[in-house]
C-alpha cells in the first residue's frame, strides 16, 4: 500500500510532456491555373523567429498573377495564437489586400481589407486564413478524422470545417509520397454557387504533415493546383519512394 501511495506520488511529481513544437519546413511546388496554357511556381516556408514566433510564408506566381500570404504567430500549450496576418493578390481578377494585426490584450483583430477598416472582437482559439492550414496540418498528424477552426476572414469571422477522406498515393517531382487527402466541408444552407467551391488538400503521412497538393475550384468553375516539387523539414529533405 506505501509503495504504492509513493509511486502514484512520483508519477504527479513528474512534469506534463510538453506538446512538440512545429518543424520549420520549406517546399517549393508547381502551380497553374487549368484555364491557362501556363504553369507558375509557389513556395511555402516555416521559419522561427529570434524572439520565439513563428512565420509562416506562402508566395504563388505566374506570368500574369502573384499572391503573397504571411502570418505570424506564437506558440503556447499546443495552441497556434496568431499576430499577424499579411495578404496580397495582383494581376488576375480582382486585386486583394488583407493587413491584420491580433491582439490578444484588448482581444481586437485591426487593421484593413482593401483599404477599408476592420474591427473583429477576438476570442480565445481564433486563427488567421493562413495559421488555420498549419493548425490543420498538425490535426492530421494527430489522426483526427474531422476538424473545424474559428477563422477571422477579411472582415469578419467564418468557420471553416474539414474531413479526412481517407489515404491516397501522390505521385509528385519528389516521388511517390504516401499521404492523407482532406476536403474543406461547406455549410449546405448556402447558395448554390458557394457550395460549389472545392478545396482539396493532400497532407504527407510522413514529413511532419508536409502539404503536398492543393485543389481549389472557385464558385466560377476556375481551378487552381499545387504539386510539391522539392522540399525539406528540419534540414532533411523530402524524398518519396
Amino acid at each position: 500500500m506505501r509503495r504504492a501511495l509513493l509511486l502514484a506520488l512520483s508519477l504527479l511529481a513528474v512534469p506534463a510532456v510538453q506538446a512538440a513544437e512545429p518543424h520549420p519546413f520549406q517546399a517549393s511546388y508547381t502551380a497553374d491555373w487549368k484555364q491557362l496554357p501556363m504553369s507558375g511556381s509557389a513556395e511555402r516556408s516555416l521559419v522561427k523567429n529570434d524572439n520565439g514566433t513563428w512565420t509562416l510564408n506562402f508566395k504563388a506566381s505566374m506570368m500574369i498573377a502573384s499572391l503573397s500570404e504571411s502570418s505570424t504567430f506564437a506558440f503556447k500549450n499546443d495552441s497556434l495564437i496568431p499576430q499577424s496576418y499579411r495578404f496580397e493578390r495582383g494581376g488576375l481578377g480582382k486585386a486583394k489586400n488583407i493587413n491584420l494585426d491580433f491582439d490578444w490584450t484588448t482581444n481586437m483583430v485591426t487593421g484593413t481589407f482593401n483599404k477599408d477598416p476592420v474591427k473583429v472582437t477576438l476570442l480565445s482559439g481564433m486563427l488567421d486564413k493562413s495559421t488555420y492550414q498549419l493548425a490543420l496540418q498538425r490535426d492530421v498528424v494527430a489522426g483526427k478524422k474531422s476538424m473545424s477552426y474559428q477563422v477571422v476572414d477579411e472582415d469578419g469571422v467564418d468557420t471553416y470545417d474539414f474531413r479526412v477522406i481517407g489515404p491516397e498515393v501522390v505521385e509528385t517531382k519528389a516521388g511517390k509520397v504516401d499521404a492523407i487527402k482532406v476536403e474543406r466541408v461547406r455549410d449546405p444552407t448556402l447558395d448554390q454557387n458557394q457550395n460549389k467551391r472545392i478545396t482539396e488538400m493532400w497532407f504527407a503521412k510522413s514529413w511532419d504533415g508536409l502539404l503536398v497538393k492543393l485543389r481549389q475550384v472557385e464558385k466560377d468553375g476556375k481551378e487552381y493546383n499545387i504539386m510539391l516539387q522539392d522540399g525539406t523539414v528540419d534540414g532533411k529533405a523530402v524524398k518519396g519512394s
